[in-house]
Order: C-alpha cells, then structure tokens, then sequence
C-alpha cells in the first residue's frame, strides 16, 4: 500500500488550511492534503471519552469536559481549533468516536456500505473533509484503478433481476438506490492511505464538479481500538 504522502498523481499536499480549501480540483488531482505531524496524546481523549453506541458524536462541551494531562490538553486544542477553522469556512463538522459502521450484506453480491469503495454525491457544490485522530486511516483509490459496480456484468445482472421492473427505469433504481456510488479495485490496484493527523479535502460528485469524484472507503477498525474522526 503506498505512503499517503507519496508522490501520486491524484493527490496534492498544501502547507496552510487557507490553501486547502482554496486551492481548486484540477487534471487528476480530486483529492488534497493539509500535512501535518501533529502533537499531543489523542488516545488519552479516545480513552476518556464515552462510547454510547458504534458511532457517538463527540459534542465541543464533552470535548472540553475532559480531564486530561497536558499533551492531551494539546491534542484537544488541535482538534477544537480544527472544528473552529472548517465551521468559519461553511461547514458543518462532526467529531465521531467509533467502534464501527454499520454493515450492508443483505444483499450479499454487492454492499452499499462506507467499507465499500465509494464517492459522496451532492446536489449541490460541495467537498468532504475529513481528519483522522487516532485509530486506522481511511484510503482512497486511483480512479483508473476502479471498476463502477453495476457496470460489472454478474453484478449487473443481479441489481436487474432485484429491479424486476420496466428498462427505462432500471438507471434511475441504481441512483435511488445509490448502486451507482460503489466502486471495486481493479486486481492491480494500489489503495493509498490516509494516514493520521492530515487533514484531507475530497472531491464530491456533484453538477459543477471539474473533477472526477474521489473514491474512498472506511478501513476495517484495528481489533480492541476505537477511531477518532472528524468528518464533514
């Protein structure tokens, strides 16, 4: 699996928040890096914090409740000042604590689920940005490294027999049902990793996007350890 910082022509690093969300899309590029080695002891807030089910929003009050020593002091002030920087710009933040996401194989041939391979899509113009603390990194994929789900031909058979109705409309069940999102590497592909402590902006399918859309999965948790995200 390649470096998340290596010289990959998908991504592109900056050194500021002020060019990571100015710095616009372009060529292959969907996919930018605030690099950053940061400091303090994020697990020691990952320990502290209550976990109330898989996924527990973590509020800015139960943040600041901790009790904590002075390195986990500094982590927690990276994070607020992360949360400060993306509300300024727009968005809207969440700081997730995670066991795990839920998973999709109903269906069994095909899962619809974020450890799949997949893009985010807005109808309107927007990115996705997301930090993680402690805890596995997320990876995103080449786009030429992927192959569309539903244009796999078993698997398209499959989602056809599913819809049991009229061709016409077979397109529109694969987008309402968000088939169409899923993507699966290619035997050859080489993920890259996201690594911790980056603050990362990925492309988002959406009607003024110049770009292709970032494909990107959840990772599979690391066993007995809990993930610390911020994800918007």
């Amino acid at each position: 699996m390649n470096h998340p910082l290596s010289d990959h022509p998908q991504t592109a690093t900056v050194s500021t928040f002020s060019e990571l969300v100015s710095t616009p899309f372009q060529g292959m590029v969907n996919a930018l890096c605030w690099k950053r080695e940061l400091k303090g002891d994020f697990k020691e807030i990952v320990d502290k914090l209550p976990l109330k089910q898989n996924i527990t929003e973590i509020s800015i009050q139960d943040l600041s409740a901790l009790e904590l020593s002075e390195s986990g002091c500094t982590a927690r002030e990276i994070i607020l000042i992360d949360i400060q920087l993306l509300t300024d710009f727009g968005a809207s933040p969440s700081l997730n604590l995670l066991r795990c996401y839920e998973r999709d194989e109903e269906l069994g041939f095909i899962s619809t689920d974020v450890y799949s391979y997949h893009v985010d899509r807005s109808p309107i113009g927007t990115d996705t940005f997301l930090c993680t603390y402690h805890g596995a990194a997320s990876d995103i994929l080449p786009n030429d490294q992927a192959t569309q789900k539903i244009m796999v031909p078993e698997i398209r058979e499959k989602l056809r027999e599913l819809h049991n109705g009229p061709e016409a409309e077979f397109e529109t069940f694969l987008k309402d049902y968000y088939f169409d999102l899923h993507y699966q590497p290619k035997p050859d592909a080489q993920p890259v990793n996201l690594g911790t402590g980056h603050l990362w902006r990925l492309a988002v399918d959406h009607p003024e996007q110049q770009v292709l859309p970032c494909i990107h999965r959840a990772p599979v948790e690391n066993e007995g350890e809990y993930r610390l995200l911020l994800i918007c």
